[in-house]
């Protein structure tokens, strides 16, 4: 009788799954699966029902007619108070921040984690809760009955309309946005996709791996961000330098190749170009 063998996907196979379509895409279950690049053995369902079980103790708590002011206030005390989550100060930059088990278990993140879980318990309190890429820092806006609120997970206030222009006033400085051409604040609290999401967190640890200069957890990095972004070539030829890096000549050649067919006419072309060919030329088998 012939043994059946169930093929288990690797985790980046695993990732590309989730991540395949816009509709249906599995954000929180997505972000989870980033660290399985340092702990191989981590569970992402384990890691779910974790949430879920702090999400059932938060609605244990809510009277079935609470209002959606009374459901947001139990979730900034249960959060912010009871739970003691909040922003990492004391080490910004670990690499453990942007991972979500590593967030649950220590109570310290950065905005984009935070706000991850944030938003998880706010749907399951009934309440409608984005994620927005605001330039510098990652926040959330509730949309209530009285109009939207915008917190910053990092601390758990609640930022005024003045708090925003005043958080954005350097961004429009260095990018020209002021006077004349000053841009509606309202177009910096769109709400996130889910894909630019889960971008914005692999690029926060990119460029962390790449200060580092750790070229493995670099290349880990890369290898989502080409699978999440296949239209994005710069991604293509960052992972091309960083296979180049890890003395991969061969694949790092075939990386800067795509990119250069996707860009022909980019400012870095002719460098990455001779770079192409001294790769190919390194990873050719020696004749004897």
């Amino acid at each position: 009788m012939k043994r059946l063998s169930l093929l288990v996907p690797s985790a980046l196979e695993y990732f590309a799954a989730l991540v395949a379509e816009d509709s249906g895409f599995a954000l929180l279950e997505a972000a989870i699966t980033i660290a399985q690049d340092d702990d191989p053995g981590l569970d992402p369902q384990a890691v779910l029902a974790d949430i879920d079980a702090l999400a059932e103790r938060l609605k244990r708590r809510l009277p079935a007619d609470a209002s959606a002011l009374q459901r947001l206030r139990a979730l900034n005390r249960f959060f912010f108070v009871e739970l003691g989550f909040a922003g990492n100060l004391n080490d910004y930059y670990d690499r453990r921040n942007s991972y979500l088990h590593e967030v649950l278990a220590s109570r310290r993140g950065i905005p984009i984690t935070l706000a991850l879980l944030y938003t998880e318990l706010a749907g399951q309190i009934g309440l409608t809760a984005q994620g927005v890429s605001f330039p510098g820092h990652f926040l959330v806006k509730l949309r209530m009955p009285q109009g939207e609120v915008v917190i910053d997970p990092f601390n758990g206030r609640s930022l005024s309309r003045d708090d925003l222009d005043e958080r954005l006033g350097p961004y429009r400085k260095r990018h020209g946005l002021e006077g004349d051409f000053e841009t509606p604040l309202g177009l910096f609290l769109q709400a996130a996709p889910p894909r630019d999401v889960l971008a914005r967190m692999l690029r926060n640890l990119k460029e962390i791996h790449r200060t580092g200069e750790d070229w493995p957890r670099l290349l880990a990095v890369q290898q989502r961000l080409v699978v999440l972004l296949p239209s994005a070539a710069e991604e293509l030829r960052d992972r091309g330098l960083t296979w180049a890096e890890l003395g991969r000549p061969v694949e790092a050649a075939a990386d800067l190749e795509a990119y250069l067919a996707l860009q022909p006419g980019a400012d870095d072309a002719f460098a990455l170009a001779e770079r192409a060919r001294e790769l190919r030329r390194s990873g050719s088998p020696r004749l004897h």
